[in-house]
């Protein structure tokens, strides 16, 4: 009895079913599609400048972030990652001390990263607002800091960061080795840096283990970035980590640059947008000081997709009148297209973007999901022939900027489209946070302590695929929600993104910015900016800069000496001390007195 229903939803999500006789002529029903996740996006209203008060805290918030910062960076000198060969600070006596003095600079970046985390979670009051008044309960506040005083504050954040040696990851010298094998003209997507380069090669040695011997995952736009980079440094590994830092912050910019205009575009404050989105300590932490190319990619991804919005929902036409040439407009729809498509080239995870864009596109030539659905079987197709010709140009438009942008890049790298068959060699990874990994793994586990064999492997040819399918499954009802128009694109592109993260057969801390950076020019409601403010504090903090060698009474003493600093900094920036009261008092004299003689 139970299948009917079931059939009869599948038939109706189809558009094989009569419509309901509840339904007024000539309305289409949307369907189900997106209404839970359509209820996370909200309007915001504009705010006001913040008071005298207000910036005097701001300003204190801002210097406890940056000495935060500070300490991490002196912090890293030890517990960064660390060339092996090539170390620039190795006998100097001041900069190599942190490294004699291993237990206390664990420390100073344990407690710099809290530091970074707790000022960015008290900055959120004037970006959000306060938590239990408006962020709890989805109100604008009255007041928010300005454009410019969130752009200096992620200026003095980050600026420590910069020189610092890499952090929390050792990714970028798999970037060096792979960028030297592509300089040197063989395939890095055939040849691994141990056999292209050699064991005892000055960018070998510093390659972790588990990736000396793996081709290269990454597109070829990014290794062409990082051919030009070997270039120019040579085996120099401090140069090239350097210039690779200068493509993190590229990236970095270009979020800066379209978040605030992705979020006014979708009614969202643009301060708050960049509070979530750029100043997020994950931004911080792993895309600048861990150097990983998301930055880039995700920079581009969103730079693409606001040029390409400015035409699709601009009202110039797409092609001059009377000809088949794109217009100013269409010249821009294609070059933000292009742009996409060269962020795939970067990190694949990005195609979804055009997808999406896809869609925007197809909705103003004129597709709706109604015309799809509700209409007898006679009647589907000239209800729905618009929708399917518009949707198929689209796509067809979509491939084809694609298509020519990885043609042209594989021709002027020389790299070719080796990097196809290699996107998925991050699956030897193991990862947490991986929902179908952390679920084979823990049953496998369970398996061995009940005498049944270990079965972890088997269990992950089986359970990532199908969490694949899931993902995929989804990604294409956020597609059909974006079609109805219950969700904006890049809202439906977010939470995809977060779909395809929860389902990843791996997945590490800055994967988390895939869906997040979209999202913060988006979602708008309590459940997901709560979530999303507690999910990155906690990733933040949990991820230490620790090694195989250190031990759990080690990393037990730095935790706890960190909390003690932080909390005596806390007090030293924030108490009410009565030196701050006694300038305050002889500045309000002042003021007063330069009253008495103005009148």
């Amino acid at each position: 009895m139970r299948r009917a229903p079931r059939l009869r939803r599948v038939l109706d999500h189809v558009g094989l079913t009569k419509p309901a006789k509840s339904d007024a002529p000539g309305v289409d029903r949307r369907g189900d599609y997106g209404v839970s996740v359509a209820k996370l996006h909200d309007r915001e209203r504009d705010a006001g400048p913040l008071t005298a008060d207000e910036n005097r805290r701001l300003l204190r918030i801002k210097l406890f972030g940056a000495t935060g910062s500070v300490l991490l960076l002196i912090g890293s000198l030890a517990t960064g990652q660390i060339p092996v060969l090539q170390n620039p600070v190795a006998g100097m006596r001041v900069l190599s001390l942190p490294s004699r003095m291993w237990s206390t600079a664990l420390t100073l970046s344990i407690g710099g990263t809290i530091m970074l985390v707790v000022a960015w979670l008290l900055l959120g009051r004037f970006a959000v607002g306060r938590f239990g008044v408006e962020v709890l309960h989805g109100r604008s506040p009255e007041r928010r800091m300005t454009r410019a005083q969130a752009d200096r504050t992620l200026l003095v954040w980050i600026a420590p960061i910069i020189v610092a040696p890499p952090l929390l990851s050792k990714d970028v010298y798999s970037y060096l080795a792979q960028s030297a094998i592509a300089y040197h003209g063989m395939d890095p997507y055939k040849v691994s840096p141990l056999r292209g380069l050699g064991v005892e090669n000055v960018l070998t040695r510093s390659v972790p283990n588990l990736w000396r011997d793996t081709p290269a995952p990454y597109g070829p736009f990014f290794l062409w970035i990082g051919k030009g980079i070997t270039a120019v440094t040579g085996d120099s590994i401090t140069a090239a980590i350097f210039l690779h830092r200068v493509v993190a912050l590229i990236g970095l910019a270009l979020i800066v640059w379209a978040l605030p205009r992705l979020a006014r575009r979708c009614g969202v404050s643009p301060v708050a947008a960049l509070w979530l989105g750029a100043m997020n300590p994950l931004v911080i932490l792993h895309l600048v000081g861990g150097i990983h190319n998301e930055s880039l990619m995700l920079g581009m991804m969103l730079v693409g997709l606001e040029l390409a919005f400015r035409a699709v929902y601009g009202t110039e036409s797409l092609r001059l009148e009377g000809r088949p040439l794109p217009s100013r407009a269409g010249w821009l729809l294609l070059a933000g297209t292009a742009v996409v498509a060269l962020s795939a080239l970067v990190k694949v995870t990005s195609i979804l973007a055009l997808g999406f864009l896809g869609i925007a596109l197809a909705r103003r030539w004129g597709a709706t999901l109604p015309s799809l659905r509700g209409a007898p079987v006679r009647q589907w197709w000239s209800r729905s022939r618009t929708t399917v010709y518009t949707l198929t140009a689209s796509a067809a438009l979509m491939a084809v900027v694609l298509l020519v942008v990885m043609l042209l890049v594989a021709l002027v790298s020389g790299l070719g489209f080796g990097w196809l068959s290699t996107t998925s060699t991050g699956a030897i990874v193991r990862s947490w946070m991986s929902l179908p990994t952390l679920a084979s793994v823990t049953t496998g586990r369970l398996g061995i302590y009940l005498g049944l064999g270990d079965q972890t492997q088997a269990l992950l040819d089986v359970v990532r695929p199908l969490g694949e399918l899931v993902a995929a499954i989804f990604v294409i009802r956020w597609m059909l929600a974006a079609l109805a128009g219950r969700l904006h694109p890049l809202g439906a592109l977010g939470v995809s993104m977060a779909t395809v993260v929860v389902f990843f057969p791996f997945v590490q801390a800055w994967y988390l910015l895939w869906a997040v950076i979209p999202l913060a020019a988006w979602a708008t409601r309590p459940w997901f900016r709560i979530s999303t403010i507690a999910v990155t504090a906690i990733i933040a903090i949990v991820v230490m800069p620790t090694s195989s060698n250190t031990s759990g009474v080690v990393l037990a003493q730095g935790l706890l000496a960190g909390v003690i600093m932080v909390a005596v900094m806390t007090a030293l920036f924030f108490e009410d001390w009565p030196w701050r009261r006694l300038r305050r008092r002889r500045s309000a004299d002042a003021d007063g007195d330069r009253t008495v003689s103005g009148t």
